[in-house]
């Protein structure tokens, strides 16, 4: 199971109350709620390993040097020696450390690498898994791993952590029109404004279904813009002819890396803490006594 831990916690913050706080008055909704979101998943799916992916850079450079709208808009300062600050909440980011030091006193996996989105390292683990896979996102740009033939596939949360849409190709196809490295080519064509993507003017969802379906991938539709006799729409052609450029570095972009160098790590989902006293010492100092006993009941039955 590969948790995409920013959209995991970014959930729980806006989820669970903000009046959730520490004995000193510190918020940790997004603290807590993660570990109850983690509880649920080790409970109802059973994972034998656990890896909370993490993201060291939110912005890689080699992303913004192809598009440099990538995420722009989501940025709140730009930093020279290292990767740009993302503009969150006030009161999240706070949170982050003590999210990290909690899963490190639980002996959760917790894998980050520079230069990289979690995205990226998610992708990476998953092609090199030999057994199923479970990603736990609430980004859809991860349906483009969903895979059958090597048991694949996404947990994305409807409604908190309890309602989850398990995809897989089925949902995919009956959705999109897509498999998963459809999915991918399905989203650059589309655009993705949240994430700073522009896609080709003029064509949404419906219409990259219609020509992935029509021309089988992006390969093939760029082929057909050079067919004459191809059966693009002139206002089509138009569009992806003039939308050369972008369609050329995209790809690089939009699809996650699958090579990412990894650290070592055991990802083991853990039977007890790896650190109990220290465990104990941020359960009490954040007030998150009845979230940490949860899990640790969960992890040992």
């Amino acid at each position: 199971m590969l948790l995409d831990t920013a959209s995991l916690y970014f959930r729980a913050y806006f989820g669970v109350p903000d009046s959730v706080r520490a004995p000193d008055g510190t918020p940790v909704n997004a603290v807590r709620g993660l570990l109850e979101f983690i509880t649920r998943l080790v409970q109802d799916h059973h994972p034998d390993e656990l890896v909370a992916c993490m993201d060291a850079d939110w912005r890689p450079q080699w992303r913004v040097e192809l598009i440099p709208s990538y995420k722009a808009h989501r940025v709140a300062v730009e930093t020279e020696a290292g990767p740009d600050e993302e503009e969150v909440p006030d009161t999240l980011s706070p949170q982050v450390p003590i999210i990290e030091e909690v899963l490190d006193a639980f002996g959760i996996a917790r894998v980050g690498v520079a230069g990289y989105e979690a995205d990226d390292v998610i992708g990476t683990l998953a092609g090199r898994a030999a057994g199923p896979v479970d990603i736990v996102t609430g980004d859809r740009d991860l349906y483009q791993l969903v895979d059958d033939a090597r048991g694949v596939r996404v947990l994305y949360p409807l409604k908190g952590v309890g309602m989850m849409q398990t995809t897989d190709e089925a949902v995919l196809r009956e959705k999109y029109g897509v498999d998963g490295p459809g999915y991918a080519d399905l989203a650059l064509l589309r655009g993705d404004p949240s994430d700073g993507l522009p896609g080709v003017p003029g064509i949404g969802e419906k219409t990259a279904a219609k020509l992935l379906d029509a021309f089988g991938d992006l390969a093939g539709i760029m082929e057909a813009v050079d067919d004459p006799a191809s059966r693009l729409t002139p206002s089509q052609r138009k569009r992806l002819d003039e939308s050369r450029a972008y369609v050329a570095v995209a790809p690089k972009v939009v699809r996650v890396a699958g090579d990412v160098p990894m650290p070592v790590f055991d990802p083991a989902l853990p039977t007890r803490a790896r650190d109990p006293q220290r465990l104990e010492e941020l359960a009490v100092r954040w007030g998150l006594g009845r979230a940490v006993h949860r899990l640790l009941t969960e992890l040992g039955a």
